[in-house]
């Protein structure tokens, strides 16, 4: 992903929390907010708790959620913020798994063209 189109701050991260609606499944839940700043590109944040694991168990689901969302991220409705959170659960899964979870969310929530 583009650094334009991550979600790196705290304040972001808590605007889309307080702001945006959520969505979830046993493996993530996801947070959506129309962000009318960047109409043409959806910006993504993935948050991973210290509960999951260990450092590098949390940035193999970072990088399965992110692999996962860059594969599925061309037929998406743009001008989003979505911020990811990985739940216990998902520690130990497959990468088809969470593949299949975010797609679930984004179909959920609407976001599928």
């Amino acid at each position: 992903m583009k650094k334009e189109e991550r979600i790196r701050k705290n304040l972001e991260f808590r605007r889309v929390y307080k702001r945006g609606k959520s969505y979830s499944n046993q493996l993530l839940v996801l947070y959506i907010y129309k962000n009318y700043k960047n109409a043409n590109i959806n910006r993504v944040g993935i948050s991973v708790s210290k509960k999951v694991g260990n450092s590098v168990v949390r940035s193999r689901v970072k990088r399965l959620i992110s692999e996962g969302y860059r594969l599925n991220c061309n037929d998406l409705k743009t001008g989003y913020d979505l911020v990811f959170i990985a739940r216990n659960t998902s520690k130990d899964k497959t990468y088809q798994e969470v593949e299949k979870s975010i797609i679930k969310l984004l179909r959920k929530a609407g976001l599928q063209v």
